[in-house]
């Protein structure tokens, strides 16, 4: 993709990102010519570990600000300003609005999982770049539209799995990649934690500061209740996943860099929604996939292996020749009875990051693939929507076809990979 970005001859990179030194270089001096200028879509949570990262690179101005809550609106945008003062920062209540500027050149993605892929297709169409948080879109069909959208419109998207930039994940890859463990027949993944007892509340007024129209968007209508809005939409399935959506890719990330799972053949879920509560993500959730060669069993519970006990969160690699167990920071190798961190023999071979954000600078000011570029997160995402679509049937064993991406002889299973949105709310 060789697509100049309008109005701006950018510089080819940060000397000190591309050799890892630091997040955010502060002592490099950029002319403000040369400034990437980045908009903030939702800062009620994430969002504003967004504005923070991004108001501290050298390389980015922050100029504009959207959220449908006013409250978290005059938040950021007093933040924004805080954090970079002299630079003239726009509010927004729709992102609409904010994609018709044609100054702003990418974008930053943080609202409920529901409505990523639309604002993010959007942006493409309106030649920006976009960072759009985890995970990827709500559903399937929504992450094989936004591929085909940003390959048409010839732009740039990151992931946000912060995590990825982090040395533990590459070492990880390294060690795996170089036959440390020798080949890798299982892998282990868990997250363990509880869904918040909200119970049984009323409907109430919508406060005056909120659109709650637009926070559900392309999601069915449902009166307002604050236990449905804003930090808890991720434990209602109109709207995310559960702590399972919330982390699969934080962990799965190590795993498909590692071992590039393929040829997914069968899963089969096993889970509980929450008791007496307007919830109904996964309580907890046990998933077995089957692939070509390879088996990865998701659990909400720390498994029984020697080094896990302790971990909330974890991916523990099986090999002909040992095992890794490994978290976000830390990771123990397991061969011939003896435990180790590392094997310094095994030289390095994957470039270090120099951070998550900066990487996204650097991808489109060269126009390149950054490190969780959008291919790679649609298929290190695709088993998570898999995996809750057979919840949703009650556990039933599904079969599916790799090629096609669709499940084999079962038409109520294929009726979930997509939904169909609210029709004042089909945008994208």
């Amino acid at each position: 993709m060789q697509h100049p970005i309008k109005r701006r001859k950018f510089i080819r990179q940060s000397s000190l990102g591309a050799l890892g030194l630091s997040m955010f270089p502060f002592n490099k001096k950029v002319a403000p010519s040369d400034k990437l200028r980045v908009a903030h879509i939702g800062v009620g949570g994430m969002g504003m570990a967004h504005l923070n990262w991004f108001a501290n690179l050298p390389e980015v101005d922050v100029v504009a600000i959207c959220d449908v809550d006013n409250l978290h609106l005059s938040k950021g945008l007093a933040k924004a300003r805080e954090l970079q003062p002299g630079v003239k920062v726009s509010g927004y209540s729709d992102f609409r609005q904010l994609l018709e500027n044609k100054d702003i050149d990418a974008i930053t993605c943080a609202t409920p999982d529901h409505w990523h892929a639309q604002i993010a297709m959007l942006a493409f169409e309106a030649g920006k770049d976009v960072y759009g948080e985890k995970p990827l879109a709500y559903s399937v069909k929504e992450g094989q539209q936004m591929l085909k959208s940003m390959e048409r419109h010839g732009k740039i998207f990151q992931l946000g799995t912060q995590i990825h930039a982090g040395d533990n994940y590459h070492r990880v890859a390294e060690l795996i990649q170089a036959g440390a463990i020798g080949k890798v027949s299982k892998v282990r993944l868990w997250k363990t934690g509880d869904t918040p007892k909200l119970g049984q509340p009323k409907v109430q007024a919508v406060p005056k500061n909120l659109n709650w129209d637009m926070w559900l968007g392309p999601a069915p209508y449902t009166e307002y209740m604050p236990e449905r809005c804003h930090f808890n939409f991720r434990y209602f399935l109109d709207y995310s996943g559960g702590m399972f959506q919330d982390f699969w890719c934080h962990i799965a990330d190590v795993v498909w860099w590692s071992v590039q799972p393929g040829g997914l053949k069968s899963l089969r879920a096993e889970g509980e929604a929450p008791k007496n509560s307007i919830a109904d993500v996964p309580e907890w959730i046990n998933i077995d996939y089957k692939f070509d060669n390879l088996d990865i069993y998701w659990t909400s519970k720390v498994p029984e292996i020697p080094g896990a006990e302790g971990r909330g969160i974890g991916a523990y690699f099986e090999g002909s020749k040992g095992t890794l167990l490994c978290d976000y920071s830390r990771r123990e190798l397991r061969i011939n009875g003896e435990v180790m961190e590392d094997i310094p023999e095994i030289e390095q071979t994957i470039a270090r990051s120099p951070g998550h954000q900066q990487n996204f600078v650097d991808a489109v000011k060269n126009r390149t693939l950054p490190e969780s570029h959008l291919a790679y997160a649609r298929e290190m995402t695709l088993p998570m929507h898999l995996g809750l679509i057979s919840f949703r049937l009650g556990g039933r064993a599904l079969e599916w076809n790799s090629k096609k991406e669709k499940f084999r002889g079962d038409k109520e299973a294929n009726a979930l990979l997509e939904r169909e949105n609210r029709k004042e709310w089909n945008l994208a």
